[in-house]
């Protein structure tokens, strides 16, 4: 177990990317990284995300259920060198070729047992962020073999146009039906892998996924980071699918720059984020 010292050191050491990991990102918009957090790390992670889960969700209402928290970083510590990490931005930077990254936001996703399928998806329609410089850091607090849900991605990432004119419906599973249907029609290539301990993905605001259920006995818990290129700006018309998106981005008109205390730069180039 990382001590906090050593966690935050951890959370600030770059993690060296190399052209192949930038190809394929570009090519397939998302992709899987080893090692990202140490066991220890990870460790540390699901103790908080349960402590800050249990605080808000009753134990005895969880069976099936799929739970969520958003904004942990502004009441947690610990939380708070996860999202803000200068080791997790740096890559998303990096991968989106761009030399700065703010926070969208943080969001803990726990699928517990008995949960079921996630519908297919991509996040574009829930940024109202005038740019597709977007980047969601998938970091889970366990291993996630098969049996537990792992994401699962549809490559490469221009399969979007496949299904970019089917409409969007979150109070159905029309939409998952119909993108099923199509990406099946297309043959689209579909990775579906497990996630070893400290393995983390990073998906493009494009990339369609998707996750089986839970079949485990084991809450299925993840931190997800949501990172995007700094000078971004909201869109001019929000829609009711953004959600709740002044919670994230307070004080900010459509059409206005991305800015606010609540999207801190998390990455900038050429500054030493060791201080």
């Amino acid at each position: 177990m990382p001590s906090d010292s050593e966690l935050e050191n951890e959370l600030s050491t770059p993690y060296i990317l190399t052209e192949d990991h930038l190809l394929a990102f570009r090519r397939d918009g998302f992709i899987r990284l080893p090692n990202v957090l140490s066991p220890g790390a990870v460790v540390r992670l699901r103790q908080e995300l349960i402590r800050l889960l249990n605080k808000t969700f009753p134990e005895s209402n969880r069976t099936n259920r799929f739970l969520s928290l958003e904004m942990m970083w502004l009441e947690s510590a610990i939380i708070r060198r996860y999202v803000l990490s200068p080791r997790i931005a740096k890559i998303s930077a990096d991968l989106l070729s761009v030399k700065s990254v703010r926070l969208y936001h943080d969001n803990a996703l726990s699928k517990e047992p008995g949960c079921g399928r996630t519908p297919w998806h991509y996040d574009d329609h829930h940024f109202p962020l005038e740019t597709n410089d977007v980047v969601t850091a998938w970091m889970p607090a366990q291993p996630v073999p098969l049996a537990m849900g792992p994401l699962s991605f549809a490559k490469p990432v221009s399969v979007f146009n496949l299904v970019k004119n089917i409409n969007f419906n979150k109070n159905d599973t029309s939409y998952d039906k119909k993108v099923t249907e199509v990406f099946k029609a297309n043959n689209v290539d579909i990775d579906s892998k497990p996630f070893k301990i400290g393995e983390a993905s990073f998906h493009h605001n494009l990339s369609f996924h998707t996750a089986e259920g839970n079949k485990t006995s084991q809450s299925r818990i993840v931190l997800a980071n949501t990172y995007f290129a700094d000078g971004a700006r909201v869109v001019k018309e929000p829609t009711m699918v953004s959600g709740d998106w002044q919670k994230f981005i307070p004080g900010v008109n459509p059409g206005g720059i991305v800015a606010s205390k609540l999207n801190p730069v998390c990455w900038t180039e050429n500054t030493d984020h060791n201080k």
